[in-house]
């Protein structure tokens, strides 16, 4: 029997984890919290780690003679995935590939020697250097946004609403408090709307399962509140996308496994934000593309972690569409209507995140989101009314 290891066990990773016991696989997950949700699968081998501790991970990987390691719709474990993949010989990506795919600097600087289509940007590590970027920024007339170096989940971003020096200096801590290296990226803001790109590549070959359009708030955080597939954008449009997308993996050296590549799509055609080599979370890949192609997106992944054939061919053409609920500061006192919401034709899937009695303070971050509604139908638009429908009825009472 085959063994898997997958770094991390939240949320994010648990469709991974009944997935790899349901193939009949044997499962070893790692997660430094031990009440971690995916922890409390029956049939699994726990390890206690941080899913960034290199050389703990490597270890454990050799005592269990793993097959495969994989992660799911985090960033921070890729290193590590690489590490275990150059050691014990596995497929996976390279440590070089894993660096460009969770630092944004790196990232931008390969696109760019590829010639891929991507923001004006500046890596910064000083207020210095910072105020100079957001000065050259402003000079070639485009607005500017901040961000860290090595962050994910829409965390530190922020969106300068003038060049007013109070407004350069908040956004300068904000984003610095979000960055662990201290690194940030100072770009030109893209006008347009925002899609993602969801492809598993296999022997170099890299092939677009499904493009997601999304929504997101206003500045300044950027917080993803929806997403529906397949895209409404035109076919001459998704084409682009798909182009700009197969070639940003190529740049950052993806040729087994996932990746999830936000594209922008401006007046000078789409150009991508960023990319994480490995499946798209907020439940893109674990349960919209299925929804809308058939395919199992999860299953492929890691069937290609193990050296295995993977299908990833559309068993059929439907839309999917999730959209999270909309919750202001305070504690939830009440959640209602769940039930009825359920019941609505379409609805797949309704999700508590944060429930009774807990505090929310707004959404600056994906972490503030406190659920969701998930529904398939035969177009995206049909798929967005019936999460909407439903979340009419959902009503969440604050204090």
């Amino acid at each position: 029997m085959k063994k898997i290891m997958i770094l991390g066990a939240s949320i994010l990773q648990l469709p991974a984890i009944k997935k790899a016991k349901e193939m009949g696989l044997e499962v070893v997950v790692v997660d430094m919290n031990p009440d971690a949700v995916g922890f409390q699968t029956e049939g699994i081998e726990k390890e206690i780690i941080s899913t960034i501790d290199i050389p703990e991970i490597v270890k454990a990987a050799k005592r269990h003679s793993i097959d495969g390691i994989m992660t799911l719709a985090t960033d921070m474990p890729m290193r590590a995935v690489a590490a275990v993949a150059r050691e014990m010989n596995l497929i996976g990506i390279s440590a070089d590939t894993a660096v460009k795919a969770t630092n944004k600097a790196e990232m931008r600087k390969a696109l760019k020697k590829a010639g891929v289509p991507i923001p004006v940007f500046y890596k910064v590590s000083t207020k210095e250097e910072y105020l100079e970027a957001v000065g050259k920024i402003k000079e070639a007339g485009y607005r500017c946004i901040i961000k860290p170096a090595d962050n994910s989940g829409s965390r530190g971003i922020n969106l300068l609403k003038d060049y007013d020096s109070e407004t350069v200096e908040k956004a300068y801590n904000y984003s610095k408090e979000s960055s662990r290296s201290g690194d940030l990226m100072v770009e030109e803001y893209m006008e347009g709307p925002e899609v993602s790109v969801e492809t598993l590549s296999v022997n170099g070959v890299c092939h677009v399962i499904q493009i997601t359009d999304k929504l997101t708030t206003d500045a300044p955080y950027f917080v993803e509140m929806g997403h529906s597939q397949p895209s409404g954008h035109t076919e001459e449009i998704k084409k682009q996308i798909a182009e700009v997308a197969i070639a940003a993996n190529h740049a950052i050296g993806i040729s087994n496994g996932p990746s999830h590549t936000e594209i922008k799509i401006t007046k000078d055609g789409p150009k991508v934000v960023e990319l994480g080599a490995r499946l798209g979370g907020d439940n893109i890949t674990t349960y919209l593309t299925p929804l809308s192609t058939g395919v199992d997106m999860v299953e492929s992944c890691i069937r290609i972690a193990l050296g295995e054939t993977a299908d990833l061919e559309p068993k059929f053409h439907k839309a999917s569409a999730i959209r999270y609920f909309r919750v202001e500061q305070g504690f939830i006192r009440d959640i209602r209507g769940l039930e009825e919401a359920r019941k609505i034709p379409g609805v797949k899937q309704i999700y508590v995140v944060h429930g009774i009695g807990e505090k929310m303070n707004g959404i600056k971050s994906s972490g503030d989101r406190s659920g969701f509604v998930i529904a398939q139908a035969d177009t995206a638009e049909k798929a967005v009314e019936i999460c909407e429908k439903a979340l009419d009825l959902i009503e969440i009472e604050m204090e």
